[in-house]
């Protein structure tokens, strides 16, 4: 048996996110860390992909972000792990460079090993959401514990809210 794709927790929101895209004709782009491309597969996965998606990024190593995210040996020398700042950065760039109306971010601990500060517990997630009016960025820790696959789920799951809110005019910017 195979598991259906997107996963269920991220299908009401995909559609409303992918459906608000198309009847708007805006544009997105994602740079995802610790979600590892799956916001990015949930929002290909629904019909006319193609009129929304701009593409995006996967960031998860110090070597990716140097070479995609603009990243230089300064950025990384006081790195302190996600935080909303590191997020808002890389949606900020890959707004510019891919030409999109929007950018989703995240980077998080998904698990199943962490740290000892929040930002590097197992759940913690930064989103960042940057558009023309500016970026808005919310940190959300998620419950699920060490729960590696159920963490970067929500994260996809958490990042699309993220952007349905500052679609609709409800995120703080």
């Amino acid at each position: 048996m195979t598991s259906p794709f997107p996963p269920p927790a991220l299908r009401s929101i995909l559609q409303e996110v992918a459906t608000l895209l198309k009847s708007r004709q805006e544009t997105v782009s994602v740079a995802e860390t610790a979600a590892g491309g799956l916001i990015s597969a949930a929002l290909l996965s629904f019909p006319g992909a193609s009129g929304y998606y701009k593409g995006g990024l996967t960031l998860y190593t110090l070597e990716s972000r140097i070479a995609f995210a603009g990243w230089t040996s300064e950025s990384i020398k006081d790195y302190k792990g996600p935080m909303p700042e590191i997020v808002a950065g890389f949606a900020e760039h890959t707004r510019k460079t891919l030409g999109s109306t929007y950018t989703i971010s995240e980077s998080g601990t998904a698990g199943p090993t962490g740290g000892t500060t929040k930002n590097r517990t197992p759940g913690y997630v930064a989103l960042a959401v940057s558009s023309e009016k500016g970026t808005v960025t919310r940190e959300v820790e998620t419950g699920l514990g060490t729960d590696r696959e159920a963490n970067m789920v929500q994260f996809a799951v958490e990042g699309l809210k993220l952007l349905k809110d500052v679609i609709k005019g409800e995120g703080k910017l």
